[in-house]
């Protein structure tokens, strides 16, 4: 079991099992969210991803319920419910916990970022999306 806290340590989050994916987000939910040209997200079952101690806040901006800290504003996680997935701020992972495996939503993306992973346009094919990528 993997403990999690926002930067203040007011909210625990605890995760039960090793996420499904890890990626880099960059859609335009996740740009407005966070103010930042991408995410890093680690994926699970909505289930294994439980809030143990201090009280959230839960909005949504466009798609999805996301929740944050409600003393120090951290970003927690979002709700993908249609899917009954969690996506964790990856940054909020111990050191050496989040292993990205490529970037999605790559059609949104606000410059390009070239490393050795794939950049799939929309959704990544572990979640239904086409195998396109796009190249910088």
């Amino acid at each position: 079991m993997t403990r999690i806290q926002c930067r203040c340590g007011a909210v625990e989050i605890a995760i039960s099992v090793e996420p499904i994916a890890q990626m880099f987000c960059h859609c335009d939910d996740c740009q407005a969210v966070h103010g930042a040209a991408y995410a890093p997200e680690s994926v699970y079952p909505a289930g294994a991803v439980e809030i143990v101690r201090g009280e959230t806040l839960q909005w949504i901006l466009k798609r999805n319920p996301r929740y944050m800290c409600a003393r120090c504003g951290t970003k927690l996680f979002i709700d993908v419910l249609a899917a009954r997935l969690r996506g964790v701020n990856g940054y909020l992972l111990p050191d050496g916990g989040f292993r990205p495996t490529y970037h999605m939503q790559c059609q949104f993306a606000v410059r390009p970022v070239v490393d050795d992973l794939p950049h799939y346009k929309s959704r990544s094919p572990q979640f239904g999306g086409p195998d396109e990528v796009v190249e910088w």
